[in-house]
């Protein structure tokens, strides 16, 4: 489980990639301000995440009802093989993600009921992935790791501050911190630590990334979630071992909820 010091962050480096030299809105009205702050017509600038002009509707959301699938035996079923002293065990709960759900109508409700599941599989494949079974609420050896980006003025850091990951889906970087901090109401740039001390504000960062950087892709198939999250660190050869894994923990809970994986696991 050491491994997770190493891969716990990298999900986010797509993210880096197209943040690197952010600016804020100011585009021209018949363009999108996307979410990190460029000007643009297509589904990155004007899809998840779009701050303002002719931001694309989301697709209607069809009646499953998460909870009754993320049932009690589910969750538990990922939590209980985290060893007991771990310091997630008590901290994520099946009551916190489904309030943290609350704001976030659309995750798991797009689609047939079948892609409802592969969706609700993936997200937690991934979470199980990356904290170990909800093992780790931090990223290992995460303080002495910087991950400042200062070419987002936008979303200046605080020297002070670590914005290494922490939650389900580790948060990392202040381009993301930030962004998250304002959609949700927390101060991301200036209290990064209360995603690790608040399991609602934890589950709700997480399903922040997801709904604005892989719930547009799911149905491209699990390896393009792979690609959203981590794809540049292990995609196209880069990590073949730790796809196999979040594919294994995928095909499982697909398994679990009783639907098909469907096609293109891999990235």
């Amino acid at each position: 489980m050491k491994t997770f010091g190493i891969l716990i962050v990298a999900g986010l480096v797509l993210a880096g990639i197209f943040n690197a030299a952010a600016q804020n809105c100011g585009c021209s009205p018949d363009l999108c301000c996307s979410r990190f702050g460029f000007c643009g017509s297509d589904e990155q600038y004007c899809g998840a995440g779009c701050q303002e002009g002719p931001c694309f509707s989301p697709p209607p959301a069809n009646n499953v009802d998460v909870s009754s699938i993320v049932t009690d035996a589910f969750f538990n079923g990922i939590v209980d093989q985290a060893d007991a002293g771990c310091e997630g065990r008590g901290f994520y709960t099946r009551a916190a993600f489904l309030e943290a759900l609350r704001n976030y109508g659309q995750f798991g409700r797009v689609g047939s009921e079948e892609d409802s599941r592969r969706e609700i599989a993936a997200f937690f494949a991934h979470v199980t992935h990356e904290t170990g079974h909800f093992c780790f609420i931090e990223e290992i050896n995460g303080p002495s790791r910087d991950y400042c980006d200062e070419n987002s003025t936008q979303y200046p850091c605080n020297p002070n501050k670590g914005y290494y990951g922490r939650g389900p889906i580790q948060l990392s970087w202040n381009f993301n911190y930030g962004p998250a901090g304002r959609s949700i109401g927390f101060d991301g740039l200036n209290n990064p630590e209360i995603v690790a001390t608040d399991p609602l504000i934890s589950f709700r960062t997480a399903l922040w990334y997801w709904m604005n950087n892989v719930h547009s892709v799911i149905g491209q198939g699990f390896g393009a979630t792979i690609r959203a999250i981590n794809g540049a660190l292990e995609c196209d050869g880069g990590n073949p071992a730790t796809v196999t894994s979040r594919i294994r923990y995928y095909t499982e809970y697909c398994n679990q909820l009783g639907v098909a994986t469907g096609d293109n696991l891999r990235c």
